[in-house]
């Protein structure tokens, strides 16, 4: 009988035996004879966090290191059970979109010469100013004339309708991580409603070839498999993630950023940092996927600094190193994942239509420092010394210095200030554990209910 970790395969998730913390780095977990040894998985790494939650053919069953509990059909059952381990091939490392850098906006046009079979998707600022003096012989739709907030359900149905109206063969999305994530439903083939591919009603299989065209310095989703929009009935956000919806092409330009106004420009570059601190420690980072999130840290990091020394007005001249920063932060955590800031994050936005990176700006140190008093020897250890040594403090102080320069980018937020109250805190953890198990279950560690609950109240 086959064991599973919730939300996804136990390809890299750590499981604990008996006080013994092992990584699972590839293989199916199958129960042996009560009373054995448990075998050694051949790779192991002593950093390794136990995963709470586990799938079994009989319920959810919660692990701490000496005993494996069943909790949905006997909740006074505990018993011990052994794992064998059977090696089966893994991947390391994928990047599937193809990313080129353009100094102009009339370079990338005339390499990918549009015609009037492509669909552009398009933030309606930017393509006012850089595309449309270039008239270019497309169908061109703006984001806000389907709705001025972030993605829902209905917006993109409203899009797909027009979509199939003009018989388009290639779309091309030019904006932040909304458009975007919009344009990646309208490759999935046979579409006619969000519905039938967030649920997977329909086979998801790309039909079309999409270029994305960043506008913004902080979702990664030009480089991502995953598209996040809001369930208007449900009042949060739902993702998918399927490698039908990965661009073909990413495009950076780094003047379309010259006109971000300053807020969006870092609370943006903010979400880039939270997608690489966030990757470099979920259980399916790996060395690949950590020089993306390392050198990511580092730039935007840098830049903060830089901004902070010498002016907003600097941030011009790092266009290109914030861009590229958002880019490498989304090829991490299109291989790594991201966990419970992101988890934690969509209520607030489905809730109060906070932004995206603002709402996981909110969130973002207080879940670190979880992290840190759940396991402060992990491979959290890493993460601070990394920032210890670009901050130049002490490894035990970096996110309160961290909290102090992002405060002097962008002074963050009460919940209060968006609406929540004391009544939404149990009422946002009951939607997370519901709809964000994905991402709950490839965080670095699993937060239980009442540390949501303190988190929530603590930024209150």
């Amino acid at each position: 009988m086959a064991l599973e970790a919730v939300g996804s395969s136990p390809i890299f998730h750590p499981i604990s035996i008996l006080g013994c913390s092992q990584v699972v780095r590839h293989g199916t977990l199958t129960p042996a004879c009560e009373g054995s040894n448990p075998s050694i998985p051949a790779i192991c790494d002593p950093l390794a966090q136990p995963v709470e939650h586990l799938t079994f053919n009989q319920g959810v069953w919660s692990s701490n290191l000496q005993w494996v509990t069943r909790t949905k059909e006997a909740q006074d059952a505990s018993f011990v059970l052994y794992f064998s381990i059977e090696e089966v091939p893994m991947r390391l490392f994928r990047q599937k979109t193809e990313v080129h850098l353009f100094n102009r906006t009339a370079d990338f046009a005339r390499e990918i010469q549009i015609s009037s079979k492509d669909f552009i998707l398009a933030s309606r600022s930017a393509y006012e100013k850089y595309f449309l003096p270039l008239n270019l012989d497309a169908h061109v739709f703006y984001k806000s004339d389907y709705g001025k907030s972030e993605p829902t359900d209905l917006m993109v149905d409203a899009l797909i309708s027009d979509f199939i109206a003009t018989g388009c063969d290639r779309i091309i999305a030019i904006g932040g991580g909304s458009v975007i994530d919009m344009a990646k439903i309208l490759v999935v083939k046979d579409v006619t409603n969000a519905k039938d591919v967030f649920l997977r009603k329909i086979p998801i299989i790309k039909a079309h070839e999409l270029v994305a065209v960043p506008t913004t310095c902080g979702a990664g989703s030009e480089v991502s498999a995953v598209s996040i929009i809001s369930a208007t009935a449900r009042g949060t956000k739902v993702g998918l993630a399927d490698e039908a919806l990965i661009p073909d092409y990413a495009m950076l330009i780094p003047e379309l950023l010259t006109e971000m106004p300053y807020e969006v420009f870092v609370t943006s570059a903010i979400d880039a940092l939270i997608h690489a601190l966030e990757s470099y420690v979920c259980p399916k980072a790996n060395y690949y996927s950590d020089l993306f999130c390392v050198e990511s840290t580092r730039l935007i990091v840098n830049g903060f600094r830089r901004i902070i020394h010498e002016g907003e007005g600097v941030r011009q001249d790092l266009l290109q190193d914030f861009l590229l920063a958002s880019n490498m932060a989304g090829i991490a955590f299109s291989n790594a994942g991201t966990g419970a800031v992101h988890a934690m994050s969509y209520p607030l936005s489905g809730q109060y239509n906070v932004t995206h990176g603002e709402a996981c700006y909110q969130l973002f140190t207080s879940v670190f420092q979880e992290y840190h008093r759940v396991n402060p020897d992990g491979k959290i250890r890493r993460i601070e010394s990394l920032l210890a040594d670009i901050l130049q403090c002490d490894a035990g102080e970096v996110f309160f210095e961290l909290e102090e320069i992002l405060n002097q980018i962008v002074p963050r937020h009460k919940l209060r200030d968006y609406g929540m109250c004391e009544a939404d805190v149990e009422l946002f953890v009951d939607n997370v554990f519901e709809m964000q198990q994905r991402l709950l279950a490839q965080s670095y560690v699993m937060l239980s209910k009442e540390a949501m609950i303190r988190i929530y109240r603590s930024l209150l």
